[in-house]
């Protein structure tokens, strides 16, 4: 089977230019005449995809994830998002910019703070007028920091985001992740950390990226968390445990019991897959 992008190689990698992406979205918004409307995914819960996770150019990525009547896209660039609109998809978790060392340079380091800041509160408007409801955020490397410390830096850095993000109405999701397998030294890697934070910043448009998959290697006890904390949870991503791959019976996680447990909280945003397939993606994708 050919290599897959891991996220962290994506990140580093641009998906295509500028000026191939606007080609893009405008052939997509022709095709999209006279291609019959998608069978909208059953269920109470809004579904989307990490975009890493499919082979293909975007707008042939966006074209075939609407095929399947998902609702979303995450985890593109402010140049990719009107290739997703011409789709008749949202982007339903964005990057506020591209650059090296996203996932390990976060907010619990105050000397990054100004370039932190400066990049979310840029992106943030054109999220709006995108129509892109959330943006991207990490808590960062430990780097020797304590827990104490990293709270109070997180805590401090998104306070100066809030105000932008709520009078846009955009919310800015910081991830957490695992540090066992994935992440190594990763600080915001239990679900406790960060709560913490979203307790200083107190902000409906700071919260939680709950990832499913990395907080299953972590902590388990998913859906009592999940159930719990979701006053401060505004995504989900999901992932098969162990390998990340599909979620199916090959994998330790009953994502039905956890599905609907989301569901039953009332959670309004998005649930996006985020899955290696071992098999064809397109059709893993379907199946989940």
């Amino acid at each position: 089977m050919a290599e897959r992008l891991s996220r962290r190689r994506f990140l580093r990698a641009s998906a295509s230019s500028v000026a191939a992406l606007s080609g893009g979205a405008r052939a997509l918004g022709a095709a999209a005449a006279h291609t019959p409307d998608a069978t909208p995914a059953a269920g109470r819960l809004k579904q989307s995809v990490c975009r890493w996770t499919l082979p293909g150019t975007l707008p042939e990525v966006c074209q075939r994830v609407r095929g399947l009547g998902l609702e979303g896209i995450d985890l593109l660039y402010p140049d990719e998002w009107a290739v997703a609109r011409a789709a008749g998809l949202t982007c339903s978790m964005g990057y506020a910019s591209r650059r090296e060392h996203f996932i390990e340079d976060g907010f619990n380091d105050p000397k990054l703070h100004p370039m932190l800041i400066e990049e979310l509160n840029g992106a943030i408007p054109l999220a709006a007028k995108s129509g892109v409801p959330n943006l991207i955020a990490m808590f960062g490397n430990r780097r020797g920091r304590s827990d104490a410390e990293g709270i109070a830096k997180c805590a401090a850095g998104l306070a100066k985001v809030a105000p932008v993000a709520q009078a846009h109405g955009v919310t800015v999701c910081v991830e957490l992740l695992n540090s066992r397998v994935d992440h190594a030294d990763y600080q915001g890697d239990h679900t406790v950390f960060g709560v913490a934070v979203m307790e200083q910043v107190r902000s409906p448009h700071v919260k939680l990226l709950y990832d499913i998959y990395h907080m299953q290697i972590m902590e388990g006890d998913v859906i009592r968390t999940i159930r719990d904390h979701r006053q401060w949870i505004a995504h989900f991503h999901t992932g098969g445990v162990p390998g990340r791959h599909e979620i199916d019976a090959t994998q330790e996680l009953n994502y039905r019991a956890v599905a609907t447990a989301i569901a039953d909280t009332g959670f309004e945003g998005y649930l996006a897959h985020e899955f290696k397939a071992t098999g064809e993606p397109y059709a893993a994708l379907a199946q989940a």
